[in-house]
């Protein structure tokens, strides 16, 4: 026993050790750092898109282009963050969420309720030097995540995707606002949609993924209620909104609509092909989700890349 005792305690007896992560690890999961970068590209579509549309140079707009990054990677980041505070209790019980630093004390809830604050009046801040439009679309973007989405609907209504892809469509709004108060055009009207239909077929492939996770942290998300059915109809419902929607691009450019609309319809053919053909749902919904990311890379990219030969080569 004393022997047993001896070895029990001694450092080299350890074989591995558990590295703690990072202070910078921990920081980046509590704000969320992949969720501010896959938001910056939308936010970036909508600020080249106001640019182009509005006549306007790279170099009479730099200043709001820094404001405008800072300032919607700081909203974004402080959201993430009021979420992982008043979602530990749940994130506890998920496998893919009890590792973030909110649940494991990493992080406490105080501090990180701190940060968020403070990114959130820095972010503000920062967007109000862009345009008064574009701080007033952050906020929004922050209040719509926080309290109707994550405070109210995300634990009591399978329709909770629907209310959060409203904050998640924000950020296009931010970057057009910062160079243009008129937000009327139909172009910028067409990123806002595509971006509020794109995520629930996006976060419905997710939900299917870890519907386990879902189901034991009594989240009420379209396949743990309705079931796998009624979630394959909805999400081709929302993929042929998706196709209709690709024509509001038409006042833009007829290329940019004639690849918003190959994407979707690939999106759909492939839902409804792999659906039928494959039994593995968990297979199929991560099929949907790759190519959700795809979608959405392509689109957005080809838009800003579109906007920016605009706008350096004037080409109105």
């Amino acid at each position: 026993m004393e022997q047993n005792l001896k070895t029990e305690h001694n450092p080299q007896s350890v074989e591995t050790t558990l590295e703690k992560p990072s202070r910078t690890t921990i920081l980046a999961q509590t704000v969320k750092t992949g969720i501010i970068k896959s938001n910056l590209i939308p936010m970036w579509a909508g600020l080249a898109l106001g640019m182009y549309k509005n006549k306007m140079t790279l170099l009479d707009n730099i200043p709001e282009i820094i404001f405008v990054t800072i300032g919607s990677a700081l909203v974004i980041g402080a959201a993430g963050a009021f979420n992982n505070v008043y979602d530990r209790d749940i994130d506890a019980i998920m496998p893919r969420t009890k590792n973030r630093p909110t649940v494991t004390g990493e992080m406490a809830a105080k501090t990180t309720l701190m940060l968020a604050v403070a990114m959130l009046i820095i972010g503000v801040g920062m967007l109000a030097l862009a345009s008064p439009l574009a701080a007033l679309f952050g906020f929004l973007g922050v209040f719509l995540y926080v309290v109707p989405y994550t405070m109210w609907t995300k634990r009591r209504t399978i329709y909770n995707t629907e209310i959060g892809s409203i904050s998640g469509a924000v950020p296009p709004l931010i970057g057009w606002s910062a160079v243009s108060s008129d937000i009327t055009h139909p172009a910028l009207i067409g990123l806002f949609f595509v971006m509020v239909i794109w995520q629930m077929p996006h976060f419905y492939a997710i939900a299917i993924r870890k519907r386990a996770d879902y189901e034991a942290a009594s989240v009420p998300m379209l396949p743990v209620i309705k079931g796998m059915r009624r979630t394959y109809y909805q999400t081709n419902f929302y993929l042929i909104l998706l196709i209709l929607s690709s024509f509001l691009f038409g006042s833009l450019s007829i290329g940019i609509m004639l690849v918003a609309l190959l994407l979707s319809v690939a999106w759909l053919v492939m839902s409804i092909y792999g659906y039928h053909s494959n039994k593995d749902q968990v297979k199929w919904a991560t099929k949907m989700f790759v190519f959700s990311l795809i979608h959405m890379t392509i689109l957005f990219s080809t838009v800003i890349i579109y906007s920016l030969v605009g706008v350096i080569f004037k080409l109105y």
